[in-house]
């Protein structure tokens, strides 16, 4: 979902594309395709496909499928390019945003933010002509409420900015409901409250091993107004109410027993990796032996598995 670049460069000093300011136009392409983040929509897809199975009750319209997932994405990527453009100063100072099109200079500021509105307007209509225009609000809302509620209020002035700036996050699974049945029910209700509780636990870890470069440009992630023993609590806290608000589709009748086995076992393997997590911070263990990453890429793979079950789960009911 995230990679740490790696480089023996000095932070913040910015790649050329090559002499002369010349930009390949298959480079420039490649580019334009990183503004949208598209390792991260691959997150998003993930959680808006199997809830359309779920509200369908069975295998949704395959052409309101590909039409949703579209428009997910060119939702996404706009308001990620935007992101891009508005962080494109501390972009550049932080080691794993390096290499990013605006730093490297084979975007300009201006063509990004071009290229984000753009893409915001059209993913919109796109899903009100294509979709119905509730999943289009909703779009609209989760870009406008990650671009302008996250980046550019919350990211750098709180330590809680992951938690609310995540319901931008939670939108696709209300997205993916709403393309099936033009309204929004418990079931995605509670599937986005396993999301809200998931993004902090899912996140967290990785700041906690690129914390060095959030503080160097001043944004203030949990880990870096924190010490390693009160962020661990943190995730805890949250995967425990993360994992008991995913039991709930159950007794309201929403899932059946599959969903609730996959659910049990992969909470309580990510409860496990919590812990364990926990306990090595409050023994003082750090660096490399602290291991907070095994919790990061555990929590990708958990999130799979939960929506994997809710895409199943109605055809075994």
């Amino acid at each position: 979902m995230c990679v740490t670049a790696v480089e023996s460069r000095p932070a913040g000093v910015a790649l050329t594309p090559s002499p002369g300011g010349h930009r390949p136009f298959g480079a420039r392409v490649k580019a334009f395709v990183a503004l949208t983040k598209p390792r991260i929509i691959e997150l998003l897809l993930i959680t808006t496909v199997p809830v359309m199975f779920l509200a369908a009750q069975g295998v949704p319209d395959l052409w309101l499928v590909l039409t949703t997932t579209i428009g997910g994405y060119l939702s996404a990527g706009g308001a990620n390019a935007l992101n891009m453009y508005i962080d494109r100063d501390i972009d550049a100072l932080m080691d794993r945003t390096s290499q990013r099109p605006l730093v490297t200079g084979m975007v300009s500021p201006r063509e990004c933010l071009a290229f984000g509105i753009g893409l915001a307007v059209f993913s919109t209509l796109w899903f009100g002509l294509l979709v119905n225009w509730l999943s289009a609000a909703l779009a609209l809302g989760a870009l406008l409420f990650y671009v302008v509620i996250y980046t550019m209020l919350l990211k750098r002035r709180t330590s809680q900015n992951i938690v609310w700036g995540g319901i931008a996050g939670c939108m696709p699974v209300l997205i993916g409901w709403s393309a099936v049945t033009n309204t929004v029910s418990w079931a995605a209700v509670i599937l986005f409250a396993v999301i809200f509780f998931w993004t902090p636990p899912h996140y967290w870890p990785l700041s906690m091993k690129v914390k060095d470069d959030y503080a160097r440009v001043g944004v203030p992630m949990l880990p870096v107004v924190a010490t390693n023993r009160v962020v661990a609590k943190q995730i805890v806290l949250y995967s425990w109410v993360m994992v008991a608000v995913s039991l709930l589709l159950t007794p309201l009748g929403y899932t059946g027993w599959f969903y609730t086995a996959v659910a049990l076992l992969s909470g309580g393997a990510w409860l496990w990796e919590a812990h364990g997590l926990q306990n090595r911070a409050k023994a003082g263990v750090t660096g490399a032996k602290l291991k907070e990453m095994r919790l990061f890429h555990w929590s990708i793979t958990y999130v799979s598995l939960l929506f994997l079950a809710v895409a199943v789960d109605p055809f075994l009911r």
